[in-house]
């Protein structure tokens, strides 16, 4: 009989080759009929959509200005599909990264109004703050379910809107500008904006955030596959009994996988805070990317590089979604229906294999490439 820790090392394998096999081709099929069906809302609509389809992939490089704000419109759902990604691969639901970015960004701009320091001290300084306030939120959503088994994703919901409600009365009281619905801008010294690049991008929002979101994707790897506490998180996300008999602390590996969740869309705020707006304003809705972050995390099979990828996707239809609406005469919302086709054919994986199955047989073997039974 095998012991406990080759039962799992097995089952984290098999887990991880599944995935790999899945994501080869269900994404790129789903984004294909995603695109067909947008091209059929449009038609309907009385739209091209080839014209349109070539405005929205035009806008992305029509001038460094373009492909700059796109690197920009593509690195927060790189957090926030990390975000999403982990606590899912550690068998959570994280419904809550808007939360978690809307006080990654409160985070950020109290350290970076309140705070006056050396660059080299304040602005890694004011996005520890952002991670750690992303953090401590999605902590409380990994309390409440290790202690008192409150069902993650109803918590983290209702704590998008609290966060959100309680950054605005925090930016209101104590942070504001006198007569504005914004905060006073964070000092230059909490700035992580690269002027030199954004003047090379005729300047274009560009931040050093973007390079701290690629390494994100790198540490996301390295620490759940290669690393011991990785090990746990996954053993306890696969199967908290099991991983209790073996001796580990489930309550505490939950609370730990939800604040390094929470960690990532903070980061994500914070460089919205730090590198792109300088302050944080008081609004009645929240930013969005949390969300579009469950997208994109659904679309890249929950993997560090597949999360790039669908962020790059994501990123590039929102921004080119201009094109189509100034070139193309296309309404923006055709961009949303795309993205909405896309993930709802990465949800019903039965559509997509019924439609690989006729390209995918080969005589002898089955739709998924197996060798079928003999028959009798």
């Amino acid at each position: 009989m095998e012991s406990p820790e080759k039962q799992y090392n097995s089952a984290l394998r098999k887990g991880i080759k599944i995935f790999t096999a899945d994501s080869a081709i269900i994404p790129i099929v789903a984004i294909i009929l995603g695109l067909i069906c947008g091209a059929i809302v449009m038609i309907a609509g009385g739209y091209n959509p080839l014209v349109a389809y070539g405005s929205l992939f035009g806008k992305l490089f029509e001038s460094p200005y373009d492909m700059g704000e796109t690197i920009r419109a593509i690195t927060p759902l790189i957090f926030t599909g990390l975000s999403v990604a982990f606590a899912f691969r550690t068998g959570l639901f994280n419904i809550g990264a808007e939360g978690q970015f809307v006080m990654g960004m409160l985070g950020a701009t109290l350290v970076g109004v309140k705070l006056d320091l050396p660059m080299i001290i304040h602005a890694p300084l004011a996005a520890i703050a952002g991670a750690v306030f992303g953090g401590i939120w999605a902590g409380i959503v990994g309390y409440l379910k290790a202690k008192r088994g409150v069902n993650e994703v109803i918590s983290s919901i209702m704590l998008n809107w609290i966060g959100l409600y309680f950054a605005n009365y925090v930016v209101g009281a104590a942070l504001s500008e006198k007569g504005q619905q914004k905060s006073e801008m964070i000092h230059e010294s909490a700035s992580w904006s690269m002027t030199w690049l954004s003047e090379m991008m005729e300047h274009a929002r560009m931040h050093a955030g973007t390079i701290v979101a690629l390494l994100c994707v790198a540490v996301f790897y390295i620490l759940l596959w290669k690393t011991k506490q990785g090990y746990e998180l996954r053993a306890v996300g696969l199967n908290p009994d099991a991983a209790h008999y073996a001796g580990m602390n489930v309550g505490r590996t939950v609370v730990k996988s939800m604040f390094i969740a929470g960690a990532f869309a903070g980061l994500g705020g914070a460089f919205e805070v730090l590198g792109v707006f300088g302050y944080q304003v008081i609004s009645a809705a929240s930013p969005g990317y949390g969300f579009d972050g469950i997208a994109v995390s659904l679309l890249g099979g929950n993997s560090p590089i597949g999360i790039l990828l669908a962020a790059i996707l994501f990123g590039g239809l929102t921004y080119g979604s201009a094109g189509m609406s100034f070139e193309a005469d296309v309404p923006t919302e055709i961009v949303r229906i795309v993205i909405g086709s896309i993930i709802f054919f990465i949800a019903s994986h039965g559509i997509v294999r019924a439609v690989i199955k006729p390209f995918s047989f080969r005589k002898g073997k089955g739709a998924d490439g197996r060798k079928e039974a003999p028959r009798t």
